[in-house]
C-alpha cells in the first residue's frame, strides 16, 4: 500500500487525487493533506480520509482548522515549516505535488532529498529549478514521475533506448482563443479566459492555457524530465485533446497516448506505477472521432515564443519569467491588466533581469522575488493607464 502526502489537495488536481484514492482504498492511505487557505474543504477531507497530518499556509486558516477537528487526532500545522515536515516524514512513499505556482518547488525538493518518489503535477517546480531539482533527484534515485497529462502521455511513449527518440510532439489544446479575432484579444475578459473547451482546471493554469505560457512551461519542464534539447520539443495544436503527446523515433515511427480529457488517468498511472490496475473513469469512444493538428500561431500566442527563448537561456530566467506570469495573471483575475498585458509583464520582466548561470536554490528564490516585486509594479503603472483611459 502506498502512503501518501498530497500537496494542494483542496485545489482541482489534489481533489481528483483522492477521487484515485477513494476509487482504490486497499491500493493508497492518505498520510498528509496540504492545502493553502480553504479550512472548511480540508476538514471534510480529513474526516473521510483520516490522514496523521493536515497543514495549510495561512496562519489564521490553519488556526480555523485546529478548531473545527479538535474532535479528531490529527495533527494541524502551519506555513511552509509544516508543508515541509508534511513531505519528510517516514511514513510517507509518494508525495504529489499538486499546488499551484512556484510555491512547490521548495516542498519537492525537501521530499527528494528526504528520499521520496514525486508525482509532479506542479509544472512550475521544474521551470524555476529544473537543472538543480532533476540533480537532487538523480542524487537520491528518487523517481519523478509527470502527472500532466502531456507529459505522462511522453512518459508512456518512450522507449528504453533513449538515442532512438527523434522529438516530442507535444500537443495542446489552443485553448478558448484559438479561433479568436486578433482584435477582440485585448478585451478578453477573466470569466472569457476562465472558460476552457475541454478541461476543468484551477484558475491560473486555465488562464496560462488561454495564453499558451501553459503549453510553454510545459516545453521547459519536457526538456528537464526527458533531457531532450529545445529543438527536439515541437509543440502541435490538437483541439479534440484526444491524444495527449507524441514521441517520433529517428526511423520515423510515431507512438501516441490517447484518452479521454480526465486528469485522474494520469494521476493514477503515476501513484501506482508501473502498475495499470482496473479504474472506474469512463472509457474514450473513438467512434466518428476527428483529430485535428495545426501549428501554433506564435502572433496569437506570444508566449510560447518566449518561453523558448527563455528556456534556450537558462539560468534564472525561467524562474523570473515564471514569477512574472504569475503576477500578471493574478493582476488579470483581478481585473487589473488586461489580457493581452500578462504575457507582456512578463516579457518586459525577462528583458530587465540579470540572468545567474547554474543557480542555487537561494539564488532561485532571490530571483523569483525580484521578479515578482518588478512585475507587481508593472502592473500597478499598468492598472494606472487603464484607469486614467477608462
Amino acid at each position: 500500500m502506498q502512503r501518501l502526502t498530497i500537496l494542494g489537495s483542496t485545489g482541482s488536481i489534489g481533489r481528483q487525487t483522492l477521487d484515485v484514492v477513494r476509487a482504490a482504498p486497499e491500493r493508497f492511505r492518505i498520510h498528509a493533506l496540504a492545502a493553502g487557505r480553504n479550512a472548511a474543504l480540508l476538514e471534510e477531507q480529513i474526516r473521510e480520509f483520516k490522514p496523521s497530518l493536515a497543514v495549510l499556509l495561512r496562519m489564521e486558516a490553519a488556526r480555523e482548522l485546529r478548531g473545527r477537528v479538535q474532535d479528531l487526532s490529527v495533527r494541524v500545522e502551519a506555513g511552509m515549516a509544516g508543508m515541509l515536515r508534511a513531505v519528510q516524514e517516514p511514513g510517507v512513499d509518494k508525495v504529489v505535488t499538486a499546488v499551484s505556482g512556484r510555491i512547490g518547488l521548495e516542498p519537492t525538493l525537501a521530499a527528494l532529498q528526504a528520499g521520496k518518489c514525486i508525482a509532479l503535477a506542479n509544472k512550475e517546480t521544474l521551470v524555476a529549478a529544473g537543472d538543480l531539482v532533476m540533480r537532487t533527484a538523480r542524487t537520491t534515485g528518487c523517481a519523478i514521475l509527470p502527472v500532466d497529462s502531456e507529459h505522462s502521455a511522453i512518459f508512456q511513449c518512450l522507449e528504453d533506448d533513449g538515442q532512438a527518440l527523434a522529438k516530442i510532439l507535444l500537443t495542446a489544446s489552443g485553448g478558448p482563443f484559438r479561433t479568436c479575432p486578433l482584435e477582440h484579444m485585448p478585451d478578453i475578459t477573466p470569466a472569457e479566459a476562465l472558460a476552457h473547451p475541454n478541461w476543468s482546471m484551477g484558475d491560473k493554469i486555465t488562464i496560462d492555457s488561454a495564453t499558451m505560457m501553459n503549453k510553454g512551461l510545459e516545453v521547459i519542464e519536457a526538456h528537464h524530465l526527458f533531457g531532450v534539447t529545445y529543438d527536439q520539443i515541437e509543440v502541435l495544436i490538437h483541439p479534440q485533446s484526444v491524444i495527449h503527446s507524441m514521441v517520433e523515433y529517428r526511423d520515423g515511427s510515431v507512438l501516441a497516448q490517447l484518452g479521454r480529457a480526465d486528469m485522474r488517468l494520469p494521476i493514477q498511472y503515476a501513484l501506482d506505477y508501473p502498475v495499470r490496475y482496473a479504474s472506474p473513469w469512463e472509457r474514450l469512444n473513438l467512434r466518428n472521432q476527428e483529430l485535428s493538428f495545426f501549428a501554433p500561431d506564435l502572433q496569437r500566442f506570444p508566449a510560447l515564443g518566449l518561453a523558448y527563448r527563455v528556456g534556450r537561456r537558462g539560468g534564472t530566467l525561467p524562474a523570473v519569467m515564471n514569477a512574472a506570469n504569475e503576477v500578471a495573471v493574478r493582476a488579470f483575475l483581478r481585473e487589473q491588466i488586461s489580457f493581452a498585458r500578462i504575457i507582456a509583464v512578463a516579457e518586459e520582466i525577462c528583458a530587465l533581469h540579470d540572468v545567474i548561470d547554474d543557480p542555487d536554490l537561494p539564488e532561485i528564490l532571490a530571483a523569483d522575488a525580484w521578479a515578482r516585486r518588478l512585475a507587481a509594479e508593472t502592473v500597478e503603472r499598468s492598472a494606472g493607464i487603464k484607469g486614467d483611459r477608462s
